[in-house]
C-alpha cells in the first residue's frame, strides 16, 4: 500500500507519467541523447529533444520508440528509470506498481519487452493496457456500460481507433499513422515546393501553428528558415496553411481509411449508439485544426458513398440476375443443340453402321456372284467334256460296225474258202 501507483503513457514522441492522488505530474518528449557508442546516456525529455538535429558527432538524439513499440531495448529502459527516477526520488524504499499503455495491435513479443524494460527500470509490477481503452477512461466514458463507445487516439507513431462496450474491445484497428507521419509529409512537401531543406522540429512546430485538416477562412503563414537545396545557404520562405492542409491528406485519408474498417466491422446495435453518440478523439493528433470537421465530413461522404455504392450494387445485382437468366436461356438452348447434336450423331453413326452393313451385304452378293460364276463355268466344262464324250461314244459305234462288217467279210471270206475247199476234187 506504500508503493505508489503509476501509470505511463509510453508514446512514440510524448511520454506522460500519471501518479494516483496527484494527477499527471511528468510531460516530455520521448527523446534520449547518448554518446557516439551509445553505452551511456546524455540526456533524457526536454534536454535531449533540445539536442534533435544539432548534436555533433560524438552525441546522438535518437527516439527509442518506434510506431508505438520499442525499438531500442537498453534506451528505452534507462529512459524509464529516468523518470520513475524523477517522479519517485532516487532514495525510495518501495518500488512503484506500474501501468504502461501499448498500442492494441502489438504482439506478444512487444508487450514482454515493454513488461521487462519497466521491471528492469524499476518498478515492482509492471501491467500492460491498450491505449484505446486507457484514453477512453481518460475521457471519462461510459465503457462499463453495454452500450458502444467509439475513440480515435491519433498519437505520435500510431492511431488507435475502437469500440469499446462493457469495459473491453469489441472492434479495434492500429494504423501505423501518426503524428510523426504529418511532420514528415510537411517536410517532403516543403523540400519539393521550396527547395528548402527542414528538420523534423521544424516540420512540427509548422504542423502546430498553421497546419489544418481543412482549408481555412482565413489563410494563416508561418516563416520557415532552412537550408537551400540548390545553393546550399541558409533561406527564409514563407509557408501558408493552405499548403499544410494539401500535404497532410494522404495521411488522413489512412486514418479514415482505418476509421471505416472499424465501423464495418462493429456489430448493428453498437453502430446504432456510436450514430447517436459520435467518435471521441484523443491524442496529440487530435489537437490539429479542424480535424473533427474533417472527420465528419469525410464520414458523411462516406454515408453517401456507401449509399451510392449500395444502390449501384443493388442495379449490378439486378443486371447479374438479367445475366443468369439470359446465361441460363443459352444454357438450355446450348443443351437442346447439344441434344440435336448428339442425336444427329447417333444418327449418323447408325447410318454408317447401316452403310457398312450394306458394304458387306454387298460384298457378299458379289462373293455368292463369283461363286456362282464359277459354279457356271465349271458346269460349262462339265457339260463341254459331256459334248465331248457324247461325240466319241457317237465315234465309237460306227467303228464297230465297221469292224463287224469287216468280220462279216472275213467269216464270208472264210466260208468261200471252205466251200471251195469242199468243191474240190477227192475232197468226198
Amino acid at each position: 500500500m506504500l508503493s505508489k501507483k503509476i501509470g505511463i503513457d509510453l508514446g512514440t514522441s510524448t511520454v506522460l507519467v500519471y501518479v494516483k492522488g496527484e494527477g499527471i505530474v511528468l510531460n516530455e518528449p520521448s527523446v534520449v541523447a547518448v554518446n557516439e557508442k551509445g553505452d551511456r546516456i546524455l540526456a533524457v525529455g526536454k534536454e535531449a529533444s533540445e539536442m534533435l538535429g544539432r548534436t555533433p558527432g560524438n552525441i546522438q538524439a535518437i527516439r527509442p520508440m518506434r510506431d508505438g513499440v520499442i525499438a531500442d531495448f537498453v534506451v528505452t529502459e534507462g529512459m524509464l528509470h529516468h523518470f520513475i527516477s524523477k517522479v519517485c526520488g532516487r532514495q525510495r524504499i518501495f518500488k512503484p506498481d506500474i501501468m504502461i499503455c501499448v498500442p492494441s495491435g502489438v504482439t506478444g513479443v512487444e508487450r514482454r519487452a515493454v513488461v521487462e524494460a519497466a521491471v528492469q527500470a524499476g518498478a515492482k509490477t509492471a501491467y500492460l493496457i491498450d491505449e484505446p481503452l486507457a484514453a477512453a477512461i481518460g475521457a471519462n466514458m461510459p465503457i462499463s456500460t453495454p452500450s458502444g463507445n467509439a475513440i480515435c487516439d491519433i498519437g505520435g507513431g500510431t492511431s488507435e481507433i475502437a469500440v469499446i462496450s462493457l469495459g473491453g474491445m469489441v472492434v479495434s484497428n492500429s494504423i501505423r499513422t501518426g503524428g510523426n507521419k504529418f511532420d514528415d509529409a510537411i517536410a517532403n512537401h516543403v523540400k519539393k515546393r521550396h527547395n528548402l531543406m527542414i528538420g523534423d522540429r521544424t516540420a512540427e512546430e509548422i504542423k502546430i501553428a498553421i497546419g489544418s485538416a481543412m482549408p481555412l477562412h482565413e489563410e494563416l503563414t508561418m516563416s520557415v528558415r532552412g537550408r537551400d537545396m540548390v545553393a546550399g545557404l541558409p533561406k527564409n520562405q514563407v509557408i501558408t496553411s493552405t499548403e499544410i492542409t494539401e500535404a497532410i491528406q494522404d495521411q488522413l485519408e489512412t486514418i479514415i481509411q482505418g476509421i471505416r474498417v472499424v465501423l464495418e466491422e462493429t456489430p448493428p446495435e453498437l453502430s446504432a449508439d456510436i450514430y447517436d453518440k459520435g467518435i471521441v478523439l484523443s491524442g496529440g493528433g487530435a489537437k490539429l485544426r479542424n480535424i473533427d470537421r474533417y472527420l465528419t465530413i469525410q464520414s458523411q461522404r462516406y454515408q453517401d458513398e456507401r449509399a451510392l455504392v449500395d444502390l449501384t450494387v443493388s442495379e449490378l445485382q439486378r443486371d447479374l440476375q438479367r445475366v443468369e437468366d439470359q446465361t441460363r436461356i443459352a444454357q438450355q438452348d446450348a443443351n437442346n443443340a447439344r441434344q440435336g447434336a448428339q442425336q444427329a450423331r447417333s444418327a449418323a453413326q447408325q447410318a454408317q453402321i447401316q452403310a457398312r452393313q450394306a458394304q458387306n451385304q454387298a460384298q457378299q452378293a458379289q462373293g455368292q456372284a463369283q461363286q456362282a460364276q464359277n459354279q457356271l463355268q465349271l458346269a460349262h466344262g462339265q457339260a463341254q467334256q459331256a459334248q465331248n464324250e457324247a461325240q466319241q461314244a457317237n465315234q465309237r459305234p460306227h467303228g464297230a460296225q465297221d469292224r463287224a462288217d469287216e468280220a462279216n467279210q472275213q467269216a464270208q471270206q472264210a466260208e468261200d474258202q471252205a466251200q471251195q475247199a469242199h468243191n474240190l476234187p477227192g475232197t468226198n
